[in-house]
């Protein structure tokens, strides 16, 4: 199988929902994807989470979260703050592993690619040591449609093949109903600035969506990236 990390350009980009819309994809491909999250902050025990948010949209799909942590920050600072210890990043490796066996993985970070998931490691540390394991790994990156977006999507993008590991594209997190002049030319110039592909666009407001709307019409949002 293959585990495929879903990172963004920043917070708030729409990385649950594109999440969502990937899992609706891979069933589409006739493949079975299971969600990991492995940390999240600003959310108390009984909230309502990411991975809560996937299901709401895709349905019914097996996955976990690593840890939960209440204050609104980067996973390290408020386990720091909270007095936590983060699974590590070993620890975190082998579930994804794990679930590997059987399922295509999908790992949804937390910001963007450098912000810390557990103590000094982040989410392209993580992806590293699930493919000195031997297992295949790629980026999906999550960007906003705007002004700003080729740089921060350029710079994810390096920073993630400075690793040596492979970007399959670029998704639009929310592609306004209406998008203005810097929108639409982003279209064409984040191909060229990023050397990957826009690999689709999620609408506008997509996450308030009910399941069967949501998994109707995501599949048709996006391709996959090839294998």
């Amino acid at each position: 199988m293959t585990v495929t990390f879903v990172t963004g350009t920043d917070t708030e980009v729409g990385k649950t929902v594109a999440t969502a819309a990937l899992v609706v994809a891979l069933r589409a491909a006739g493949e079975q994807p299971y969600v990991i999250k492995p940390a999240q902050t600003g959310m108390a025990e009984e909230d309502y989470g990411d991975l809560d948010a996937v299901r709401h949209l895709a349905g019914p799909v097996p996955g976990h979260e690593g840890v939960r942590l209440q204050a609104p920050l980067a996973p390290d600072t408020a386990a720091r703050l909270e007095g936590v210890t983060l699974p590590d990043l070993a620890t975190q490796r082998d579930a994804i592993v794990d679930a590997e066996a059987e399922h295509h993985v999908l790992v949804e970070g937390a910001g963007g690619v450098l912000v810390p998931l557990g103590h000094h490691w982040n989410v392209i540390d993580l992806a590293e040591t699930v493919a000195h394991a031997g297992v295949p790994v790629r980026f999906v990156v999550v960007a906003r449609a705007g002004l700003g977006t080729l740089n921060h999507s350029a710079l994810t993008v390096q920073a993630i093949a400075h690793r040596g590991l492979e970007v399959g594209g670029v998704v639009i997190g929310s592609w306004p109903a209406t998008p203005d002049l810097a929108a639409e030319q982003n279209l064409l110039d984040l191909p060229v600035l990023t050397g990957v592909p826009v690999l689709g666009r999620i609408p506008q407001r997509s996450g308030l969506m009910s399941v069967e709307e949501f998994t109707a019409a995501a599949a048709g949002w996006l391709t996959l990236p090839a294998d």
